[in-house]
Parts: C-alpha cells; structure tokens; sequence
C-alpha cells in the first residue's frame, strides 16, 4: 500500500470534561461528517446522563456511530471496535463523506491504530469465581494474590481497582501468564487497517485545575439532570448487578453504592468527582505516550477553533 493510497483519518482525543463533542460538531458544520465514538461507555443502551450521551438533537448534527449499540448487560471489547470501527471508516470513505473518530477511550484506539495482543476473551465462570472470592476476602486481598502472579501489573493498580484486578487476574488463570508479559508481546496488526492513517488530535490541559472543575461542575449537572435516577432504572431492571462492566463506568459504580445504602449522598457525588478525575489522569497518561499527536490546550479561549484547524489539517482535502 503506498502513500499515496492511504486516507488520512483524524482522531479527535482526549479526557473527559476536555470540549470533545463542541470540537467535532463544530467540525461537522464545516464538512460531510459521520462521528465515530471512540468511548467505552457510549456503546450502551439506557446509559445517557451519566455518560454524557451526546443528546439527540447534537446527534441530528452528524451521523454518530458505535452509541447505544450494546445493552448493559453485555459486553463490548476493544477487539468488537477495532472490528467496527475499520468497518465504519471504509462504509463512510466509500459514501464519500469524512470519518471523525472522537472520544476519550484510549484502550479503543490503541487496539485500531498497534493490533491486538493475544488476551483471552471474558470468561463468566472465572469472573464469577473471582467476584465470590472477593466478596469472602476483599478486593485488597485480591490484590495481593495478583502481586505474587503478576508484580508489574499489580504495582500500577489500586487495592480496590476491582474491574482490572479481576481482568488480571482472569488472565493469568486462563493462560498461566502474567497480563504484563502478554501485552508486552508484539500485537497483531492486519492488512485491513493499511488504508487508513489515523492521526491523534488531543485535546489537553495546559492547566488540570481548570479540567477537575470542569468534571465537578459537569458530575453536579448530571445530578441535577437525574442521574441517580438513571440508575435506579437500571437496577429496577433485576439483571444488572456492579460486577458488569457496563456498572463499573465511573459514576454508576458510586451511584449504584448509594442506592445501596453503603454511602450517602455527599459521599456519592464527592467518590463519583474522584474517580472522574482519576479517569482524566489515566486518560491524560494514554496520551502522552504518543509522540506523534497533535497537542490542542483545551485550556485556551479558542480550544475549538485550534481543533477545527489541527482536524483540517489532518484530513487535508479528503471527501
């Protein structure tokens, strides 16, 4: 595949609470947009205050993809949007218009852009062991047991970090290797992403204070909007439960705990800022490790503006 037949694709990044969604619809007033959501927790059905689901009338702006695709109580992995997501972009090439990738899952975009390592897929009778244990034992203890399976995995996870612990854990108990060992093994990548050169545009703070009361103010107003709510509805349901990944997004997991009784609500709404402001640091670290981004403060007055021309610059004169 030579250069000159490869489509540039761009990748509009970031953490969350960063001016993703202002950036791409801004964007998609100037071209023929179809919106790819590069987000974990978008691809659930009955899941919008929370997520912050674009809303239907910003959805009537641009086709959107890979939103409201999966139920809460199934599962969606990075290797179902790497399939997706290359499916998307050669159907929206083909009709002419230009693909925007957009969102702050950057599992996702690793997978699209360096391959898949050979991680075994979920395997309910395991997570269902680990999830008993932890309940006898505690996630700290858990913690511990993957310390000695796994030391380089375990020094860069919480205690209480249930859903990767877990992950980890099920991975070595399914293939007898340490995590860390596999994903630092060479990942595959196939024929069906060379058409596509895919640039990262991120959008990130040159100040992170300015970020953390963008998520606070942004956790009150889905309070405000009815999120709690929300999730009552979702545990009215009688088939979701906070082991699903689909409950461990942030904010769900702390909700679903005040439903429970276990926390008030101060104690809610204050873990639910924090694990979204942990989210962002994670998010933030994704990014950094790629050199060859576009770097966009989303700090600046004009954060949108120097975003729509990164974009432009990316896609060049594409469709």
């Amino acid at each position: 595949m030579t250069a000159s037949h490869v489509t540039p694709v761009a990748c509009l990044l970031g953490p969350t609470a960063s001016g993703k969604t202002a950036a791409a619809l801004a964007f998609a007033a100037r071209r023929p947009v179809e919106i790819i959501s590069v987000d974990s927790a978008l691809v659930y059905r009955e899941m919008d205050i929370g997520t912050a689901k674009p809303t239907g009338e910003e959805r009537a702006l641009a086709p959107h993809h890979l939103i409201d695709i999966v139920d809460p109580l199934d599962a969606y992995s990075a290797a179902d949007f790497r399939a997706d997501a290359l499916r998307l972009v050669g159907e929206i090439v083909a009709r002419g218009r230009v693909p925007l990738l957009v969102g702050g899952t950057m599992l996702y975009y690793k997978a699209l852009t360096q391959g898949l390592n050979d991680l075994p897929a979920a395997d309910p009778e395991v997570r269902a062991t680990l999830d008993a244990d932890a309940v006898r034992d505690g996630w700290p203890a858990l913690h511990a047991r993957l310390a000695a399976a796994d030391p380089v995995t375990a020094a860069r996870l919480a205690p209480n970090d249930s859903q990767r612990i877990q992950r980890a854990l099920e991975v070595f108990m399914l293939t007898g290797q340490p995590m860390s060992a596999l994903l630092a093994a060479p990942a595959r990548i196939d024929a069906a992403s060379e058409p596509w050169r895919f640039t990262p545009v991120a959008l990130e703070p040159s100040d992170r204070s300015v970020l953390h009361e963008r998520i606070a103010k942004r956790f009150d107003a889905m309070l405000g909007n009815g999120f709690v709510d929300e999730v009552k509805r979702l545990r009215a349901r009688g088939d979701l439960h906070p082991g699903l990944p689909s409950m461990r997004c942030v904010g769900y997991r702390q909700a679903w705990e005040y439903l429970d009784g276990a926390i008030d609500y101060a104690t809610m709404r204050d873990k639910g800022v924090f694990a979204t402001r942990q989210l962002c640091k994670r998010q933030l670290t994704w990014l950094r490790a790629m050199p060859e981004r576009i770097v966009v403060d989303c700090c600046a007055d004009n954060a949108t503006e120097q975003a729509l021309q990164a974009i432009e610059n990316v896609v060049g004169g594409s469709a």
